[in-house]
């Protein structure tokens, strides 16, 4: 996959080159290219925002020197694809969740385009849209000083998902929101060596060797997870998709929560 991203800001993305990314950066899993806005800009001072039409606070980037880096950046070589998928990340956009990141970690290549400010001159967006594919997308509804956080975002959530980048393929599939992973609930309590630490035990079935026992119980923690931080996420489960078990686990999650409440 070859994921270009466009920034003022070219060393926010350091972070790129360690862990997993950066190891399959190295191995050509990943081919990420990092390119700085003001390479396109003809003045002194490098200008890349001036004043809003209309009037209002702040200032707007300005189209020139985004459509001159997109044309150029599309128009390197180092993939077969004649166009990318362009992505705007802005808290306009729609929301970014774990489906969009499996959709997109398919695509061979992508490009992230940082606005900053008060965002891109909107001819920007119209003009590529014109030639390629366009996605507006948001990490959340919260106000950025610019893209470059939910670009870090968004690509390592695409990137993990790149056959080959994570060392365990079904780590991805366990993952809270994985399509098919417990109908989406949240991921529950986790635990590893030493079996007892500051008093605390590993739940002892863990170490029972019984695996159904332990699918069990993890399928009740992801229950008691999603009723306690995401309520909402259980209203997408179909009623006879929970058995028994399931509702028992989520009744005394309900009378505990109640319970708390009247506490406070």
């Amino acid at each position: 996959m070859r994921i270009d991203i466009i920034t003022i800001f070219a060393d926010y993305f350091a972070p790129l080159d360690l862990s997993l990314i950066g190891r399959a950066r190295e191995s050509g899993l990943l081919d990420i290219r990092v390119h700085d806005l003001r390479t396109w800009t003809h003045d002194r001072h490098r200008t890349v925002d001036d004043t809003p039409y209309g009037g209002g606070p702040g200032m707007v980037m300005k189209p020139e020197p985004w459509g001159e880096a997109l044309d150029e950046v599309t128009g390197q070589e180092g993939t077969d694809v004649a166009v990318p998928r362009l992505v705007l990340p802005t808290p306009s956009g729609v929301p970014f969740t774990q489906p969009h990141a499996e959709r997109l970690s398919g695509e061979p290549w992508l490009v992230f385009a940082c606005g900053r400010y008060e965002g891109i001159d909107s001819r920007f967006v119209a003009d590529a849209r014109e030639r390629m594919p366009v996605e507006e997308l948001s990490i959340g509804d919260y106000v950025l000083a610019g893209g470059e956080s939910a670009t870090l975002v968004m690509v390592e959530a695409v990137a993990r998902l790149v056959p080959g980048v994570l060392g365990n393929a079904d780590s991805a599939v366990q993952d809270s929101f994985a399509p098919g992973a417990m109908e989406n609930l949240l991921e529950g309590a986790v635990y590893t060596k030493p079996p007892v630490w500051r008093g605390r035990e590993v739940p002892p079935i863990l170490l029972s060797g019984n695996h159904g026992a332990v699918d069990r119980w993890r399928r009740d923690e992801a229950l008691r997870t999603t009723a306690r931080n995401r309520p909402e996420l259980l209203d997408e489960i179909p009623e006879h998709e929970l058995d028994r078990r399931d509702q028992e686990v989520l009744d005394e999650v309900r009378l505990q929560v109640g319970s708390e409440s009247v506490a406070d």
